[in-house]
């Protein structure tokens, strides 16, 4: 009986490996909001190893436009899980929509591709925008009362008559952005990036004092 039990568990011992190559070689389907999160991610990586990018020097390859009906509408809830980081389980594709005059307050839109879109307007007090990518985007009269600005790339917008007071601005790119007429009272701004501000040919008088220019 011994020799017979020894026997089987030798059997055993064998034939548990066959099985697991068999499981190896038929993987498992991939569930496509798994498939989303990680393009997701994959793009805010890309954008977050990039940092700001400035149009005249790279050129970012952006997704298609997001087929859902109601991406626009996702601005109103915003980037729930990423947070300040963007990373989200989908791309928030905010590109082309229209929020006139729209209330965007306290949301998170860490991470959006806002190409194109239009916030004029818009109440975007307490926004966090961290890694947003902003080129030609309207922000015309927008209220960035509060908001965080981190590492947007704003390059063609036009941000004339927006509101900054008392936002946090760090790592944003301004080439060839309309500032004429934007307010920038009580801002924390980089150092950098009142540099950047600086040599904006759009930014002048009072708003040049706002910012910190020397001249």
């Amino acid at each position: 009986m011994a020799l017979c039990m020894s026997t089987s568990a030798s059997v055993a011992k064998v034939a548990r490996p066959a099985v697991r190559a068999s499981a190896e070689e038929k993987p498992a389907s991939v569930p496509r909001r798994v498939t989303n999160a990680l393009a997701a991610a994959a793009l805010s990586a890309s954008i977050a190893l990039a940092g700001p990018v400035s149009s005249a020097n790279a050129e970012i390859r952006l997704p298609p436009l997001d087929p859902d009906p109601e991406r626009c509408e996702r601005a109103f809830v915003g980037n729930t899980i990423g947070q300040a980081n963007a990373v989200s389980d989908r791309i928030l594709d905010l590109r082309q929509c229209n929020y006139v005059d729209k209330d965007l307050s306290t949301k998170t839109l860490s991470g959006a591709l806002m190409v194109d879109a239009t916030f004029k307007g818009a109440n975007m007090t307490e926004v966090v925008m961290s890694k947003a990518y902003a080129v030609n985007a309207d922000f015309t009269g927008a209220n960035f009362t509060n908001a965080v600005v981190d590492r947007v790339t704003f390059d063609g917008a036009n941000l004339s008559n927006a509101n900054f007071f008392n936002a946090v601005i760090t790592g944003a790119t301004f080439e060839g952005t309309n500032l004429a007429g934007a307010q920038f009272d009580e801002a924390l701004i980089g150092k950098e990036d009142v540099k950047k501000l600086c040599e904006n040919p759009t930014l002048v008088e009072e708003t040049r004092f706002q910012v910190g220019c020397r001249n």
